[in-house]
């Protein structure tokens, strides 16, 4: 009977302390590192001011007025608890329909990255082709030369990351949020 009252001891020892160990001290320790080496990714990437942010650089946002650079289309209609891919392959006659529908809407030469969603359905980037596929119609809509809103395009375009991975991009809330600094 004491071997079994030992055992039962050791293994709520042992609960309590990979409990302490792996829920408290691990992530308080994790926290700490990430708020010390990546303060801004660690708390959400906000666009805007503390007090009023505009959103996450790390989270599409939908935009569907003229004057804005749209992102790419979402299943799950840019909500961020049901974020997913809505798992229909190329040979969906509902993808299918959905895609020549955006077409119908955007315009029949639309880079891929207007009319297809992104795996997660959150990305907030499109490639810098989108962006320049737009740019006629956001400068119309803010009666804005072409080039003024190329300019801006430009200096919200970011690189790939470390120079080699990854393509070229331009993060749809950061490039509005500079238009709308324009005036």
């Amino acid at each position: 009977m004491k071997t079994i009252l030992t055992d039962y001891l050791v293994s709520l020892r042992a609960i309590v302390v990979f409990t302490v160990l792996t829920g408290l001290a691990y992530p308080l320790a994790m926290t700490g590192v990430a708020q010390a080496l990546f303060p801004h990714a660690a708390n959400g990437s906000l666009v805007g001011p503390a007090t009023q942010p505009a959103g996450s650089a790390l989270l599409a946002q939908k935009f569907t007025a003229p004057k804005y650079f749209w992102p790419r289309p979402s299943a799950s209609d840019y909500g961020t608890v049901p974020s997913g891919a809505s798992n229909q392959g190329f040979t969906s006659a509902k993808l299918a329909a959905g895609v020549e529908e955006r077409r119908a809407a955007i315009g029949p030469n639309a880079p891929s990255d207007l009319l297809y969603a992104s795996g997660s359905g959150l990305d907030p980037h499109i490639s810098p082709e989108a962006a320049e596929y737009q740019v006629a119609r956001v400068a119309a809509a803010r009666q804005l030369p072409p080039e003024a809103i190329r300019r801006v395009v430009a200096t919200a375009t970011e690189g790939p990351q470390f120079g080699f991975l990854g393509q070229s991009r331009v993060n749809v809330l950061v490039l509005n949020r500079a238009l709308d600094a324009l005036r």
